[in-house]
């Protein structure tokens, strides 16, 4: 089956995931880390993309950014990929491909999910059993979403400065989003969207990317009686 173009629109956010080649390690020193996310900030002021959220596990990468141009998040990743496989490659000396094809991708409706899907890709370390807390681990962008240290690569995300009148009050509220887990229907929903490359969203959102795009948007209904009417009603209001 051919793959189904990348789901890109300017001002949309987008949950982005990158993976080592047969889940295997991209980052193997203290130093990788950092490079990686020197690279990152540079790329994403070049092509005009925010960061909002991300961490960088041994074996793959969470990203959360907003494309002010449809391209800018292709653009960056490309440049990002490009740049930080030579840097491994020439570093260990090493050939060959470090990232598992392309990256995956979805978009996020910001009104009803950016917040639930930053909290996800911060809390990685945790359901990974790495540290207890995600204030422990340090290569992921909570403490600059939750404490007062500064992260120069994150942009504040609207939904994020409504959390609070002041930087305080919204780190407050931002730490207390952590105080309870996510519920397991909704790590599904977000591994299915991101994976599937389908939008993370409500049907209100949904219908109006489908609507800008004319491309399916979410998966079709299974399952059911094909010759009821109730079957080809669905069928036709998917449509």
């Amino acid at each position: 089956m051919a793959r189904l173009p990348r789901l890109n629109m300017a001002h949309i956010p987008q949950h982005v995931v990158q993976r080592g080649n047969n889940k295997h390690a991209c980052f193997f020193a203290e130093k990788d880390y950092t490079v990686y996310l020197d690279k990152l900030k540079i790329y994403s002021k070049k092509y005009q993309v925010e960061v909002h959220a991300f961490v960088l596990m041994t074996n793959h990468v969470h990203l959360l950014m907003t494309p002010q141009t449809k391209t800018g998040v292709s653009q960056l990743m490309q440049a990002l990929g490009r740049y930080y496989v030579r840097y491994i490659n020439q570093t260990y000396q090493r050939t060959g491909t470090l990232w598992e094809g392309r990256f995956k991708s979805t978009l996020v409706d910001s009104e009803n999910y950016f917040l639930i899907v930053s909290k996800y890709i911060e809390l990685n370390p945790v359901r990974a059993g790495m540290v207890s807390h995600p204030a422990r681990y340090p290569w992921s962008s909570f403490r600059g979403n939750a404490t007062d240290m500064k992260i120069e690569l994150l942009t504040p995300h609207l939904c994020y400065q409504e959390l609070g009148n002041n930087d305080l009050s919204r780190q407050a509220s931002y730490n207390a989003l952590f105080e309870g887990e996510i519920p397991e229907n909704t790590l599904t929903e977000i591994r299915s969207a991101i994976n599937k490359a389908w939008v993370l969203a409500d049907e209100k959102f949904k219908a109006q990317i489908e609507k800008q795009l004319q491309r399916r948007v979410s998966p079709q209904p299974r399952g059911g009686d094909r010759r009821s009417k109730s079957y080809h009603d669905q069928i036709k209001k998917d449509q």
